[in-house]
């Protein structure tokens, strides 16, 4: 690993994320994680001829059900 390469080798914090620029990016992918768990429950409640793929799907819900939680308690405390 070049460690040359890594951003704040030099001290420099220019390129240093704010409270802000977290907050905003965990509220942009918990929106996708809550989007993606509709949409695979959604898949999952119309597929009637297979029962493995949908369990699939609602456990990949699930999963993104846990990671929605966890996003939202970082964000309370955040704030």
């Amino acid at each position: 690993m070049n460690h040359d390469l890594d951003y704040d080798r030099d001290g420099d914090r220019e390129d240093l994320l704010t409270t802000e620029n977290v907050t905003m990016q965990l509220q942009t992918n918990l929106g996708k994680e809550q989007e993606m768990m509709r949409s695979y429950l959604i898949l999952a409640e119309r597929i009637h001829d297979n029962d493995s793929l949908k369990d699939r799907l609602v456990n990949f819900a699930e999963g993104n059900a846990k990671r929605s939680r966890q996003l939202i308690d970082e964000l309370s405390q955040e704030h």
